[in-house]
Parts: structure tokens; sequence; C-alpha cells
């Protein structure tokens, strides 16, 4: 064989350099991997030529290939082989490892790895049955030199890899291995606590090839430390423990003993076994742990991580055994604990900071330990530390912070900067709030003081400022000194006063210093619109003082009104700002709250209110309408204090007076013929950019009259307390529950505008038919798509945050257009909605409202795009019309609008089946469309599962034994929702499939069950649960609830329904004797041997497992195949013995038994 394999072997280097030589052509290289992988199927001596490829003697990439070769062997034919060759090769393999290799600093790190995976493979074929001196063959080899450790222990990391972490084995081999780990476990752990040892204190002797030996024995610590019982961690005084503290002082060998220590502090596990852990609170253990943390510098840069997240462990250690009924006291170092983590808190690494705030807020709220008062000492060092935490520097494009460079470490752009720093920020305000439960008045001092030093400080717009814009030259950008420092106060001092009121009796309440704060913030000027916004939030914040001195209010008032109207150049046509918008907003919002929170209290300044709305409301140009409506949101809350019906009646009447007359004249005869409408908001006209648009007049106004029918629909509302509704002649009558039937200030006005909202809702539809489509303009013929922002929200796409304040927000008239459209049919459904919820019977009495809702917003629907769906069903989803009003609005809605769900999801199916080349723009539209699919999908399926018609009444209940019974508009109603149930289960949206398939599918279809279903229907309820098998299987939370659903579906049908059966045989590879047994016992249960619910569970798991779909990447990948050895491990008996004695009986043991001519 000699010469063959000689020939071969020049033939497998030439195509293995080919391979690998980067000047090759593509077709050379296809052909030289063809021709390998021929021979590793088909060659008959692969064991030999990849003995020889894997000489020494030969280069890098050639070695490498011919321990594939061999690992290729053991993997797929290994089965097969007679048991010498099996002999042969493993003592081949032990040779490579014993001589085969080149010393450990010049050896190849990718020659060490597959070496290594070739003895783990042959383990997991055979250890411990047939080869029971594995391990001590393992240790043998350490004995010859570092090279041979390094091996040992990168084999018993692999080892453990495999088969506990990535579980690559069959369920009885993994067993029977994981079980003679655990049963050496405490000599493993000896023998690796031992090699460590031994060559870190050759190390320490400057010997560099024990450094690699040490590193790789702490990788395989790592490996085990997971898992194993956590006595052998803490063994012989903690020694594992001690040695790794040691370790973090030594420079080459500190990140992985800080990974090992990690894993151990850790792990979970009893509450006593976990409190030896506490012995890291020690001097000894304290001390390396410090002085690791205080000699590490930029360069060792992970392990500061590392250690800190060892720390953060700690901390939550603590926190589990203090106070949990293990005796563990407050640790006496618990100061020099605290004082090293608030080091890694004041790190210039904003990772670093944001790594240990959850462990403070852990600490904070901990009931035993935030009353220590080590940590109360701490929550005051922390709101220091936290002053500076809060300020946004550190971008990693920037070099204006010592974060920075640390920042180019951790985060790829500034916009993964921004987002990492939004959420460090809402920790930092959690961690703030628990400590201000303990000490609220010196957080408040200490906000207190920041807030004045901010007000007395000139504002500094650095390098930054603001270039462009509306008169913004000397303005702060978004990254300005002051912008930032402002931003961060604002922040900490809303946490901080929130809490004050809440934890703080009304007699000790800082009142005069608040009230102090409050006048230096209204007397604080600025132009500048990123500090005003902080202002306002300011304001707001200490709001809740002036309700102890209300003679402050008309000051508070007069400086949001100021706000709303703010400019940053009066009469000035440029566009504003996004800074100078989100001032305006902030104010109006600011209302909104106050007369939401406080309306009681602001019902004394009504009138003062009232009359500064309608001076404003007097310049049509000078507010939104978006800024008019929160205005009039703000007056409908306040209103909602007079507590007497007729009078709140009057207001209403008297503040849509002006929308109503609009919105009922003759002008608004556009609404009801779409092409009118389009030429109304001049949809139909030609637009060049620059020019003003005549028609926008028109979109302003009708806006404003929908946005202020939402706004009084949302806000009016009556009394909350019955004696005062009944008072105030709120009450119209009760039920004959006894429970009382309130009428809505606001009832009247509503109902005569809803004709018309409902005109707008159906020509609005229409305007997406064919024929009305034509009618845009070619400027704004793309005015119904998508507007941008929706657009990246679909696509998760990140929002641009630099420099976004700063200019003016110029919109296309295509934009606007777009706005408009969207904004518009929006606010409609949200009309819609809130009725049922604010005039009740009013609204859901009307007669033939669901004929009129039908012929409104479902007409059409086969021209509606997804994301104007989805406005509708969502605010179908939450608000839901009450019980009494199923039969009459609910089922009329909820029919036509299933059937067509179901006719589009089906079509989209289809279409998501086609494969095409696309251009990349195709692309992402194919994917926006997709995903606006998947999201209307859920939309449906969310109003399916929160209607629950099936648990309406007593004709829906569990005791429906026939659909047939009920009237034939809900029999309709009925099917569609088992029918889209049933066929979204293999739906390309895995979140809709495991809902539906736990929560949805079975709560249907057991209502009918009793019924005479028809054999067809029944098979294919079946059916769809295995596609959906097929299509999810190999998620397994998806195959989880498949499953069960299937199991439930055959269990409780199969007795009646033959063709069940006949399914089940279509199921590739199903073991029809198997599925015999089964029946047997599901059809003849008494005569049948009983078996227990998981044992049954299992057996039908099998019985469908042909049915699992794979994913792409499994799909064509070879499988592997390890064959069940002798069971090891069978019920004790009597005469025990030694599982690594050789079998008396097991001839391939015995071959495997180490000599040393083996090694």
């Amino acid at each position: 064989m000699g010469e063959p394999v000689s020939e071969m072997c020049d033939h497998l280097i030439k195509a293995v350099n080919v391979m690998m030589d980067a000047e090759s052509s593509q077709i050379y290289r296809l052909e030289a991997l063809k021709f390998c992988e021929e021979f590793k199927e088909k060659c008959p001596f692969c064991v030999p030529c990849g003995l020889q490829l894997a000489d020494k003697a030969q280069t890098a990439v050639v070695r490498h290939f011919g321990l594939q070769i061999l690992e290729h062997v053991i993997k797929f034919r290994w089965n097969n082989m007679p048991q010498q060759e099996k002999v042969q090769l493993k003592n081949c393999a032990m040779g490579l490892l014993s001589s085969g290799t080149y010393p450990i600093l010049e050896e190849e790190s990718h020659i060490k790895d597959v070496l290594a995976r070739i003895i783990v493979e042959m383990i997991k074929r055979e250890w411990p049955q047939h080869w029971p001196d594995m391990l001590k063959e393992m240790e043998a080899l350490t004995s010859i030199g570092e090279a041979q450790t390094e091996l040992v222990m990168m084999i018993l990391l692999r080892l453990a890899e495999d088969v506990i972490t990535f579980q690559t084995l069959p369920a009885q081999r993994r067993r029977d291995i994981q079980q003679t780990l655990t049963q050496n476990m405490e000599s493993i752990f000896s023998f690796l606590l031992t090699i460590l040892q031994l060559h870190v204190d050759e190390y320490r002797k400057l010997a560099k090839a024990h450094c690699r030996v040490g590193v790789a024995a702490l990788n395989t610590l790592a490996g085990y430390i997971d898992w194993v019982a956590l006595a052998h961690l803490t063994n012989d005084n903690c020694r594992l423990l001690e040695m790794l503290c040691l370790l973090l002082s030594e420079t080459e060998l500190q990140l992985e003993a800080a990974e090992c220590l990690l894993i151990a502090i850790s792990r979970k596990g009893k509450l006593d076994d976990r409190k030896p852990l506490m012995v890291l609170f020690d001097d000894v253990a304290m001390h390396y742990i410090l002085s690791a943390a205080q000699s590490a510098d930029g360069r060792h840069y992970i392990f500061l991580k590392r250690l800190c997240q060892v720390l953060c462990s700690l901390g939550s250690q603590l926190c589990f055994l203090v106070g949990s009924g293990v005796e563990v006291d407050v640790p006496a170092n618990l100061s020099k604990y605290t004082e090293a983590f608030l080091a890694f808190t004041t790190h210039p690494s904003q990772f670093l900071r944001s790594s240990t705030q959850i462990t403070w807020g852990t600490l904070f709220r901990h009931e035993i330990l935030s009353k220590d008062p080590v940590i109360i000492q701490m929550m005051i060092k922390y709101f220091r530390a936290t002053m500076t935490n809060l300020v946004k520097t550190g971008f990693p494009s920037r070099n204006d912070s010592p974060s920075c460079e640390y920042s180019r470490h951790d985060f790829d752009s500034d916009e993964d900067f921004n987002s990492f720093f939004n959420s460090f920020r809402a920790q930092q305000g959690e961690a703030v709030r628990n400590a201000c439960r303990v000490v609220p008045l010196e957080g408040f001092q200490i906000a207190a003081e920041w807030l004045q030093y901010q007000i007395s400080t000139p504002i500094d717009i650095g390098t930054t400022g603001c270039r462009s814009g509306k008169g913004g030259e000397g303005l702060c950008s978004i990254l300005s000194p002051s912008a930032v420092q402002w931003d961060a106060m604002t922040f900490f001092t809303e946490s901080v006063v929130g809490q004050i009121f809440k934890n703080v009796e009304v007699e000790k309440l800082p009142v005069d210093q608040g009230i102090e704060l409050l006048q230096a913030v209204l007397n604080y000027n600025t132009q500048d619109p990123l500090i005003l916004s902080c202002v306002l939030t300011n304001l707001s914040s200490l709001f809740p003082f002036v309700t102890h001195r209300p003679h402050f209010l008309p000051q508070v008032l007069y400086k949001l009104f100021a706000s709303i109207t703010f400019e940053v150049v009066e009469e000035s046509k440029a566009p504003r700002t996004r800074a100078v918008k989100n001032v305006r907003r902030h104010a109006c919002s600011s209302i909104i709250k106050m007369s939401r929170d406080y309306p009681w209290f602001i019902l004394p300044c009504f009138d003062i209110l009232y009359n500064q709305v309608k001076k404003l409301f007097s310049n049509e140009a000078l507010l939104t309408q978006m800024e008019k409506c929160a205005l009039i949101e703000a007056l409908v809350l306040i209103s909602n204090q007079f507590k007497d019906y007729t009078k709140q009646k009057a207001f209403l009447e008297e503040l849509m007076a002006t929308v109503a007359a609009r919105w009922t004249s003759d002008e608004m005869r556009v609404l009801l013929e779409p092409a009118l409408f389009l030429a109304f908001v001049g949809a139909d006209q030609l637009m060049a950019e620059g020019t003003d648009h005549t028609t926008g007049i028109n979109r302003s106004r009708l806006s404003f009259c929908v946005y202020t029918i939402l706004g009084v629909v949302k806000r009016a509302r009556w009394p909350a307390d019955l004696e005062e509704a009944k008072a105030g002649g709120f009450v119209t009558g009760y039920t004959p529950s006894g429970a009382p039937i309130y009428r809505n200030p606001c009832t009247p006005q509503v109902l005569a505008l809803l004709p018309n909202l409902l005109a707008l809702i159906r020509t609005h539809n229409n305007l997406f038919l064919p024929e009305n489509m034509c009618r845009l303009s070619e400027t704004f013929s793309r005015a119904y798509e998508v507007i941008e922002v929706e657009r990246k929200v679909v696509l998760g796409l990140t929002q641009p945050v630099l420099d976004i304040y700063d200019s003016p927000v110029y919109k296309t008239h295509l934009e606007r257009m777009q706005g408009f459209f969207c904004t518009l049919y929006d606010n409609c459904y949200h009309i819609l909605g809130n009725a049922g919820l604010s005039l009740h019977q009013d609204f859901y009495t009307i007669e033939g409202l669901a004929e009129q809702i039908v012929g409104s917003a479902l007409i059409s629907l086969d021209n509606v795009p997804d994301h104007r769906l989805r406005p509708m069903l969502h605010i179908l989803l939450s608000y839901w019309p009450i019980r009494e009003y199923y039969d009459s609005l609910l089922c009329p809605l909820l029919g036509p609008l299933f059937v067509y769900m179901l006719q589009v999801r089906a079509h989209t199916s289809l279409l998501e089946d086609e494969d095409e080349a696309c251009e990349e723009n195709q692309v992402t539209q194919e994917m926006l469309e997709e995903q606006l699919v998947r999201l209307v999908t859920r939309e449906v399926l969310d109003l399916l599962s929160k209607s629950r018609l099936w648990d309406k009444g007593q004709e829906w209940d569990v005791g429906a034994t026939n659909v047939t019974e009920l009237s034939l508009p809900l029999q309709d109603i009925y099917m569609t929702l088992l029918t889209i149930s049933f066929t979204s289960l293999s739906w390309k949206d895995t979140s809709n499939c495991h809902r539906t398939a736990s929560m949805v599918c079975w709560t249907l279809l057991r209502q009918v069950v009793g019924g005479n279903l028809l054999p067809e229907a029944v098979t294919w309820f079946y059916a769809s649960v295995l596609k959906g098998l097929q299509m999810h299987g190999q998620h397994e939370v998806c195959n989880s609830a498949l499953t069960q659903l299937a199991l439930i579906i055959y269990d409780n049908l199969r007795p009646r329904y033959m063709e069940l059966r006949s399914v089940m045989t279509q199921i590739p590879s199903i073991n029809l004797e198997a599925l015999d047994q089964y029946d047997q016992r599901l059809l003849e249960p008494s005569s049948a041997q009983k078996v227990g619910e998981k044992k049954r569970k299992d057996q039908f798991k099998k019985l469908i497992a042909g049915t699992v779909g794979k994913d792409l990447g499994q799909q064509f990948k070879k499988e592997v195949h390890i064959r069940n050895l002798p069971s090891l491990f069978k019920k004790p008996k009597l005469e025990k013995r030694d599982i690594v004695e050789p079998s008396e009986t097991g001839s391939l043991a015995a071959l495997f038994s180490p000599t040393q001519e083996d090694i």
C-alpha cells in the first residue's frame, strides 16, 4: 500500500497548496477542493494518508489537512471500522500527542486544536466503557512536557464543551460521559489545580512555555467551574478561589484568572452552598482584588472589565445571602468593597461605569444593606459620582474627554454610543431613585446645589456651537458643554425631586428651599432653545412645591405660555429648528401634565388660562395645530373639575363652536368625494419646491378640526366619585345590575360631528382605489407611502443623533403631504376608539353604528396598504367595546375584517415563497413590505386573542358542543378565527407561531370538538400544526408549543377520527410499529400498560420528529452518528466495582489498555 499512499499524498499536498495559494484561480481552487472532499468520502486509505500528511516534516497547512482527514474518519467512519483499526488509529493519535508536535511556543495553535478534536471525538465514542483508563493516559502525557500538558488541557476543555455546553452527543452517551466526569471530578479538579500550581511556579522563574500551560489550565478550569458541584470550588478551604485571587497579580494570567473567578462567583444554587463564596470579602482576597484593580491600566482594559464584573457578581451574591435565612452577616470589609466598586463607577470608561449601575441599585434597595451606615454614606458619594456620569461625553469620534479613547474600544459609532448612553442614564436614574428612598433630603440638597450652580454659570457653547439655522449663531449645539451639563443636571433633579414627595412627610418637606429654586428657575431667561427646554423640565419637576405656595401659579403659567410661542428670531419665515419645536412642544406638554395631575389646583386660574388661549388662537399662524390641540386638551382637563354637567357642556360648546361650524359647513362636502378632497388639499396639483402651496391653509384647518375633536373626546370625563357625579347631573340612570349610567358633557358635540368623520374615513380608504390614485399629481405621486420616520422604525434603523437639533427642518411639499395624510388617518381612528371609552352607551347605541363603521373604516380594504391597516387594528385592539355590545357592534365588524385579513395573508404567503433577484432598493422595499405584513399580522392575532369571543357568554362557553347552534354570522366569524389561527402557525413569524400555538388554537378548537366536525376539517387542523413544525420546528420555543398542540389535538380527536392516522403515516421516517402502540394505549387505555405523562410526550415527539424542519445552515450538513455503548449506570446492585477497571468481557477495552509503546 506504500506506493499508492505516497502517490496519493503527493496529489493531496498539491491540492492543498493550490487551495491555500492566493494566486490560484477560482476554477483550480474549486477543482482542488472537490478532489480533497472526494478523497475524504471515498478513499479506502484515508488513515495512512492522514498520518503521513500529519508528519512534522510537512508544512503547517498540509499537517492540518492530514489531521482533518483523521478527524473526518473518526466522525463518519468509526461505526463501520474493525476494532483493530480503531485501536491502531487511537494509538497513532496518542503518538501524535506525545511526539508529533513541535515545542509549545513553536507549534501552530490550529494544529493543537485539531489534535485535541481528534482525541475528543474518540472519547465521545468510546469512553468510559471501552477506554476506562483515558484519564490516566492523559495524566501520563503531562509528564512528557509542556506541549503535551497544554494539549491535555485543551482535550479536557473541549470534552466539557461538547458534553455540557453544546451537548453535541446523543442523550445516553452524554449522560454516560457526564456522570463519569462527575464521579471523577474530585481527582480531575485536583489534577487541574496541581498542573496550574506547578506551571505558575515555573512561570515565575521567567519560563514562557509554562505561562502558556497556565493559560490553558485556567481556560480548562473555566469550562468546568460553571457546572460542577459548588463543593469542588470551595474544597480545601477554598483553595481554588485563593489561587485565582493570587493570579490576579500575574500580568500574563490575570485575565483568565478573572474569567474563572467571575464564573465561580456568578454560580447559582442553594444559598447554603454559596455561603463559602463570602470568603472573597476577607482581607487577603479583597487585598488582591483591589491591588489588581489599582495596578491595571488602559493596556489591560479587558481585564478591568472582567474585574468589574467580578465585583458586580460579588455584590449580587452578597445581596442574595444577607437576610436570606442563611447566617451571613454584613462583611466587615464592606467599606473596602464599596470603595473599590466606586472606583469603577468613577473610571473614565463609560462602559465600566455602566457595568456597576445594576449592582448599586440592588444594594440601595436591599432591605438590610440599604440601612447599613457604610451603604448610606456610599449613597452620598454615588450622588456625587452621578453628577459626572450623567454628562454625555465620550463620543468615539471626538477627543474632548478621557472617555473617548475607551469608547473607541467599546462602540463602533456615535450612534451606538448614544443608544448605550440612553440606557446607561436610565440605569443611573433608577439607582438614584432607590437611594432617594433612603436619603431623600441629602439627594435633594445636592440637586439644589447643582441647579443653582448651573443657573449662575454663563452659557458655554464650546467649539460645537450652532452654526446654522434660524438666527442660531451663538447658540448651543446638543454637544456644547453647557447643553450637556444642563441636560445631566435636569435628569438628576427630576429623579431626585420626584422621590421627595413620596418618601418625606409633608411637614418635613423642604418647601422653602423648593420655592427658592422655583423662583430661580422662573427668573432665569435664555434664548437658547436647548437650555430653555431643560429649564422647562426643572419647572415641571419643582411644580409640586407650588401647591404649597399657590400665589406662584400665575408666574409658572406665564413662563409656560411665553415658551409656547418661543422663537429664536421673531418674524422670521425660515423653518424652525428641531430644538425650537421641542421647546414649544415641551411647554404644551407641561401644561397638559399640570392640568392632568393638578386640575383642582389650577381651577382658580381657569379664566386666566382660557383668556390666554383665546388670545393665542386669535392669530391663526402663531401656533401649530398640534400646539393648539394641546392647549384645548389642558382646558378640557381643567373643566372636568367643574363637576357640573350643564356648565361643562356649555363650555365645551363654546370651545368647539368654531370647529363645529367649519366641520359641518357646506365647505366640508369635499369630505364625501375623493376627487373633491384631493383638490381641496392640493394633492392633484403640480408644485415646484420653494413656492408656497395655496391649499396649505385647507390642510391646516382640516387638521385642526380633527385634532380638536380628538382632544375633547380624549379628555372630557365625568367625576370619578359617584356622589359628585350624581350631584353634578352626570348620572342618567342605572343598569339592571345597579351600575350607574353616566353621560359625557361632550356627547352632543361629538355625535353631531361624527357623520363627517366617518365620511372622511370612507373617502380616505377610497383614495387608494386605482381611479383615485391616478388623480395624484407627479409631485405627490408618493404621498401615500410610508413616511421616513415610520419606515426607519419598521426596519429598525437608528436615527442620526448629532447636530439634528441645529438645522432648520426643511420639508419638501411631498413630505408635508405625506405627514398630513398619515396624521389625519391615525387621528380619525383615535377619535373612533376614544369615543367608545368616553361616550360609552351614547356611542355604542347609535342606530346603525356597525353598518356605518363597516361602510367607512372597512371599505376598499383590498387597496389599503398594510401601513394604513396597522392603526385601525391597533385602535380596535386598544379600545375594545364592553361585552354587552359584542353582538350588535363587534361581530359585524370582526366578520368582514377577519375574512379580509385571511385573504390578504394567504396572498402574501404566496409572494413570500417567490425567489427573484432584485436590486438593492427593491430588496429594501421588500424587507419593508414583509416586515409590515408581519406587524399587521401580529396586530390581527393580538386582536383575536384579546377579543376572547369564546368567553363572551354561555353560548361560547366550553359547554357549547356544536358551533351550528350559534347564529349564522357568529358561525362565520368563529370558523374564520379558527382558519386564521391555524393558518398562522406556518407564517414566517416565530413570535406569532408561538403565541398562537400556546394561547389561541386549542382554546378555539376545544369549543367545537364535541360537535360534528367534518373529517376534512379535522385533518386540515392537524396538518396545519405539522406544517408549523416544518416551518418553525428548529426553534425550541416554537417546537415545544407546537408539539404540545399536536399532542392535545391527536389525543382528543384520534378516538373519533381515524383520518388522523393517515396524516401521521405521511410523516417522513415515522415508526409505524411505535404509532400502533401509541394508538393502542390511546384507544384502549384500560387494557394497555399505563405510561407516565412525560414518557408519553416523549413517545409522541419521536413519532412526529420527521416533520420538524431544519434551518438553512443545517439542511445540507452531513450528520454525525454516535452509537450508544452498553449502559453504564443501572440500578445499584450489592456488588460494587470500580468504574475504571477493565471489563472482563470488553475486548475493545482490553485493546484500548495503554502500554508504554502506545504513549
